[in-house]
């Protein structure tokens, strides 16, 4: 079999149903919503196809692209309601990515660093746009120092990375009452729990504290059910992963939650500097009161 036809063979498809429901303890008389909820298309990834409910129905949408390219839309709902439904449900194609034997080939990780700021080429201009500081990840020599446990002198760009993806999956545990959205990192490091936000962040800092870009990567993956269960609607999640400029590949994505390369099972919403810039979906509403809001997410292989 050719390398084209193996590829294509490789290839997975997916279904994405993402519901977002709110419910208000009074009624809401204004609902402005900015959303990130269509799959972004990329070479890995096509989106086939992309369907948005809004209920109530919406009285205005704009659609667009952010500052990262990823389509956003902006609606708006003046009809008196208790309750809001969000539904985005999505077809993706997704195609293979880079194996281990590939990612141990890239450069030293500190030529890549002591260069970066010299190269006049657009991806590396790209890159930089990841190099700093952001609402929820700040450099630190706290972060650093955690990092160079990995990220010895001369070791590959990309095996490092894997290296403390590994680490950060062995060294924190998974705890969603841990944390929330305003924890800063310095705590995240010192708990050593969190969600896989926390992880993604965590390890952008680390890796942006050693002056190298990093992106953070919103979507779903899909979670497998113990053996001899079905699968159950509603019981996949929204997942956050981490993306390492490599000039010689690109961007490679990790996912330090749990301790991989990003390969088949990861569906990417967007990219940006942290969880702030790619949040699925935020607003303000007028009214309401006290709110319960449930997310469902359902990943569905395809033929």
């Amino acid at each position: 079999m050719s390398d084209a036809a193996d590829k294509t063979s490789s290839r997975q498809r997916y279904r994405v149903v993402h519901e977002t429901r709110y419910s208000y303890q009074s009624t809401v008389t204004l609902s402005q919503q900015y959303l990130h909820l269509t799959p972004r298309s990329f070479p890995c990834q096509k989106t086939e196809s992309h369907q948005l409910l809004v209920d109530p129905a919406t009285e205005e949408v704009v659609e667009g692209f952010d500052y990262f390219g990823n389509h956003t839309r902006h609606v708006a709902i003046t009809a008196p309601h208790k309750s809001l439904l969000v539904r985005a449900e999505s077809t993706v194609l997704l195609s293979p990515r880079h194996d281990l034997e590939r990612i141990r080939h890239s450069r030293p990780w500190e030529s890549l660093r002591d260069s970066l700021l010299q190269d006049r080429h657009a991806a590396a201009l790209d890159a930089c746009r990841y190099l700093y500081d952001s609402p929820h990840v700040s450099a630190s020599p706290a972060l650093a120092h955690y990092a160079r446990q990995c990220y010895r002198t001369g070791r590959p760009q990309l095996e490092a990375a894997l290296a403390l993806t590994q680490r950060i999956f062995d060294d924190f545990e998974f705890d969603d009452k841990a944390t929330d959205i305003s924890t800063p990192l310095e705590e995240v490091l010192r708990g050593r729990r969190g969600v896989c936000q926390d992880f993604a962040q965590l390890m952008i800092g680390c890796l942006r504290s050693l002056g190298l870009p990093a992106r953070y990567m919103s979507g779903y993956i899909l979670t497998q059910p113990p053996e001899g269960q079905p699968r159950l609607i509603g019981a996949d999640a929204s997942h956050a992963w981490v993306s390492v400029f490599c000039p010689e590949l690109g961007w490679v994505d990790f996912d330090p939650t749990n301790r991989c390369l990003v390969q088949s099972e990861h569906i990417t919403l967007g990219w940006g500097r942290d969880f702030s810039d790619v949040t699925p979906m935020r607003g303000i509403v007028l009214g309401g009161g006290e709110q319960e809001l449930q997310v469902n997410v359902t990943v569905s292989p395809l033929k």
